[in-house]
């Protein structure tokens, strides 16, 4: 899938309060778009075959030790191979000093110097999950998404339908909003989607005939959460005389978004239908189904198990009798 979303490096320094060693470039026009990281040890030995240049660059305490075991001259040869070929910066983390040799390397060929408190190990898997989210493929739908009971849940629907009035009602109710009206979807891995508000909406929430109100500031930070894994789909619609609705739930729906097919339920709207309560009892559904049990599946094994069993007395009448 194609993926066009790129992130800067001074918005990875901003969000990582990272510093910066060297650098003569603006860094918000240095734009990362590929998720890998590499720690270039064997690159500093000199093999770059397969070696991806727009990438970030991460060293540690190995690749350090190395370095010093070099002469000056090697290691200004050593890393001036390394960053001849054009890569977006070089992270020391531990709170690795630049050496000489690294100063002079990074001068020559303008490429920025960080530097970065957390250990190698730590640093780079913060960073790449980071970068996962940050440069996976997107978009924008319609629609509220609320955590509930721990599963996401994106209620989609008409305009009008009654999303954000269900939502209001599942936050009074403990669950934590995440985005009202558009929720930015993207795909983090083959198997999971994360939403979250555009930033100039997050918290908010309108109410037709109110109007807008921060969920935040109304109910407190334990209301509210940045994002969520998409989980479930509940999609609200105006009852249809006629129209067929799944009673017993023994057919699996699903709704593919970025490629991935996310279960799914269509609820018909009508006077008197509690929608939070139906929506609590999606999340829990769901997460009994992902646990291997199916209410669906255990009703139809009682209706199999009473017949059979209705059957063999049919076959031997006489058995039980006193």
């Amino acid at each position: 899938m194609h993926n066009s979303a790129m992130v800067s490096l001074q918005q990875i320094i901003d969000d990582f309060n990272l510093r910066v060693i060297y650098s003569a470039k603006n860094l918000d026009e240095i734009m990362i778009s590929v998720a890998d990281v590499t720690r270039p040890g064997l690159q500093l030995s000199g093999y770059f075959k397969h070696f991806g240049p727009d990438r970030i660059q991460i060293i540690g305490n190995m690749e350090i030790s190395y370095l010093n075991s070099l002469s000056e001259k090697e290691q200004i040869s050593s890393l001036s191979h390394l960053m001849a070929t054009g890569i977006p910066c070089l992270i020391l983390s531990r709170h690795h000093d630049a050496s000489t040799a690294m100063l002079y390397a990074a001068e020559k060929y303008d490429v920025p110097l960080i530097q970065a408190d957390e250990t190698t190990t730590s640093f780079y898997a913060s960073l790449v999950k980071y970068l996962n989210v940050e440069l996976a493929p997107r978009t924008s739908i319609h629609g509220v998404l609320i955590e509930v009971f721990g599963e996401g849940v994106l209620i989609t629907g008409d305009s009008g339908v009654g999303k954000s009035e269900t939502a209001l009602e599942l936050v009074k109710r403990g669950h934590r909003l995440i985005a009202d009206d558009l929720v930015e979807v993207r795909r983090v891995s083959d198997t999971t989607l994360v939403g979250r508000a555009p930033e100039i909406i997050r918290h908010l929430l309108e109410i037709r005939g109110l109007g807008i109100v921060d969920v935040k500031e109304l109910y407190g930070v334990s209301s509210v959460k940045q994002q969520e894994n998409i989980n479930v789909i509940i999609n609200l619609e105006l009852w249809q005389e006629g129209k067929f609705y799944n009673r017993l739930g023994n057919e699996d729906e699903t709704t593919s978004l970025l490629g991935i097919d996310i279960p799914s339920a269509t609820i018909p709207i009508r006077p008197g239908r509690n929608l939070a309560i139906i929506v609590e009892v999606a999340a829990i559904n769901h997460r009994q189904k992902m646990m291997g049990y199916n209410a669906t599946d255990a009703l139809t094994d009682r209706v199999f198990n009473a017949r059979e069993q209705e059957k063999w007395k049919t076959q031997n009448p006489k058995t039980g009798k006193n």
